[in-house]
């Protein structure tokens, strides 16, 4: 498993453990792949970029991550208040991977937008999270 699997792994396994999102949710909507015609509101797993952290002695990476939150509720009020649970739940967590460690995690930035047609809202999510492996 790479480390930016495991890393999304467990980014998945905290969501759906986080009881106030999965109330919110509705259930455990978390999706790297959403059904075909998914409930709303869910979240989903989004684009993923890994670079070299490596130093003279330690292999690490850092991953620029993006994680979406897509609502019909009229307006932003959901996509909002549903970023805000998704930030909470993994902004400085202490996650375990199945391989390698993180060292850090950090929500560095939000956006909510109308998506076209108007009907639906997106809240896109960026985090930054540093491994070392093992």
């Amino acid at each position: 498993m790479s480390g930016v699997t495991a890393l999304r792994a467990a980014l998945h396994q905290a969501l759906v453990a986080d009881a106030p999102l999965i109330a919110a949710l509705g259930g455990a909507r978390i999706h790297d792949v959403p059904p075909p015609s998914p409930d709303f509101p869910y979240v989903t797993l989004g684009e993923a970029q890994v670079l070299d952290w490596s130093t003279a002695t330690e292999r690490g990476e850092e991953h620029r991550l993006t994680l979406n939150v897509w609502s019909r509720q009229g307006g932003h009020g959901e996509a909002l208040n549903l970023a805000a649970l998704v930030q909470e739940a993994l902004h400085d967590a202490a996650l375990p991977l199945a391989e390698g460690r993180l060292v850090n995690l950090r929500a560095t930035g939000a956006e909510i937008r109308r998506e076209a047609g108007g009907r639906t809202y997106r809240a896109v999510l960026r985090f930054r999270a540093v491994t070392e492996s093992n």
